[in-house]
């Protein structure tokens, strides 16, 4: 074989080597998924929480006194107070706090309670501001005023 065919033939094998790589499936991230029971004990639709890697993917929160379908009194600000300490208590149960939270969004049955509810949810970061995104909706999951999804990243 002369030399140019062999180094077009060298080419071809790393140029297939080097696709490869790029087109190859990245190994599976370590997935972890933690069921909520539902009232009755019945595990839910959905997962409180999602673990990938050192990301934590939280189930949106309503402001719902834990184990029962009853949302905080106080109308807006008691409902994100619950609905911030029920991300706390899953953070916490998962071993992450809310100084490793990175995003949050926020969904509002009525965006001109905004203010009220951020009154209340800044008081959550007091060292930090996570990334946030708020909406209005046309209705949340048992009548609630606000429902809290948020992200994590564990800081071991």
């Amino acid at each position: 074989m002369s030399h140019s065919r062999l180094a077009r033939s060298a080419a071809r094998v790393l140029a297939t080597a080097m696709l490869l790589t790029v087109v190859a499936p990245a190994p599976a991230a370590d997935v972890r998924f933690f069921p909520l029971p539902g009232e009755d004990g019945r595990t839910l639709p959905f997962s409180d929480a999602v673990q990938v890697g050192d990301l934590i993917f939280l189930a949106g929160k309503l402001g719902n006194i834990p184990g029962t379908r009853e949302l905080a009194p106080g109308g807006i600000e008691g409902e994100t107070r619950q609905a911030m300490e029920n991300i706390r208590a899953t953070l916490l149960r998962l071993g992450a706090s809310m100084d490793d939270v990175v995003k949050c969004t926020v969904f509002l049955a009525d965006i001109d309670e905004w203010a009220a509810m951020n009154a209340v949810y800044v008081s959550y970061f007091p060292k930090h501001r996570p990334a946030r995104s708020a909406l209005g909706v046309s209705g949340l999951a048992l009548g609630a005023r606000t429902e809290i999804e948020c992200i994590a990243a564990r800081s071991d």
